[in-house]
């Protein structure tokens, strides 16, 4: 379990220095699972400690929303006071990766 754990981290640590030194627009752990992606796709199947690591932290994967739901409970009047531009902010954000997300494919698929 701890060589699948340290196996993890050396990814995290390369995408950490590969934002750090080459690419400062894409944070860290994007990269790191970027490079844990080809690696895995390179040798073709999951360790068996990287394998035992991911399913222990899956097991455990809803104790990650408590915080969250804490929070929501904490702030929960300040939510109520500013729920219209809450949702605002969320109408208009979906909107707005929905037409870029169209404008980037529009873009980007081949003319035919």
């Amino acid at each position: 379990m701890i060589q699948g754990l340290v196996q993890l981290f050396i990814f995290q640590a390369l995408g950490e220095l590969l934002s750090k030194f080459a690419l400062p627009f894409i944070p860290g752990p994007v990269l790191g699972l970027v490079l844990l992606l080809a690696f895995l796709g390179i040798r073709g199947h999951v360790p068996t400690a990287m394998d035992l690591v991911g399913s222990s932290i899956l097991q455990h994967l809803g104790l990650l929303f408590i915080p969250a739901s804490v929070g929501v409970v904490l702030y929960l009047p300040v939510l109520r006071a500013n729920a219209w531009a809450i949702s605002a902010a969320l109408v208009i954000s979906v909107l707005a990766t929905v037409a870029v997300t169209a404008l980037v494919l529009k873009l980007l698929a081949p003319k035919g």
